[in-house]
């Protein structure tokens, strides 16, 4: 079995005003997210880490090279852990969208959700999240990984370990800095950690 750490970055400006972040926004931390980033870094510096790997995003790589910082490991980007390529939506606040992005992205049934003007669909964000999860592991047996990368891209892993329909993923919260934890391999994949984030400071939920 492979233990993946997945962590979600930190909190930006976008995070605060709630305006959407997916793949196509390349927004930095704020001064609150690099607080919460020493914070997560602090959590998980007891953690034998064996690789860390990072969505390519500026907000995702800045959280990971805090936790590197401790570990003595260089920071690997992986583009399969970017967020949701958002399309027309990127920018956008949800309070002029009228409702939670994650109703939008859920709308109908899994293999029938509706792909982003401009952007992709949920389904798509979880085949190459979750195709990365599966390829590391297997390159990775027995080992313990860490992965920093974003609400949707983590939440979308989750419901894969769980065998859970993409539409339950609007019940979930997912905090800016927070920890959720897997085992993937034989004979089945396993949550271990959910949205630990009592180390934090208050964390953005979307």
């Amino acid at each position: 079995m492979t233990k993946i750490i997945l962590a979600r970055h930190t909190e930006t400006d976008w995070n605060q005003v709630r305006r959407i972040q997916g793949g196509g926004s390349n927004v930095p931390l704020n001064e609150k997210g690099l607080k919460q980033a020493e914070l997560l870094a602090q959590r998980l510096k007891g953690e034998e880490i064996q690789a860390i790997y990072s969505s390519p995003l500026k907000r995702t790589l800045d959280t990971a090279n805090i936790i590197a910082g401790y570990h003595n490991l260089e920071v690997k980007p992986e583009p399969s852990f970017k967020e949701i390529h958002a399309g027309d939506y990127e920018g956008v606040t949800v309070a002029d969208i009228g409702q939670r992005f994650s109703h939008i992205l859920t709308a109908g049934q899994d293999g029938n959700m509706p792909r982003i003007p401009g952007g992709e669909s949920l389904p798509e964000l979880q085949q190459r999240a979750w195709g990365a999860i599966r390829r590391l592991a297997a390159e990775h047996p027995d080992g313990q990984l860490l992965v920093v990368s974003h609400f949707f891209a983590i939440l979308s892993i989750v419901c894969a370990v769980l065998d859970l329909p993409l539409s339950h993923l609007r019940r979930f919260r997912l905090g800016t800095g927070s920890v959720t934890a897997i085992e993937v391999g034989d004979p089945v994949d396993r949550l271990l950690v959910f949205n630990e984030s009592c180390f934090q400071l208050d964390s953005q939920l979307y």
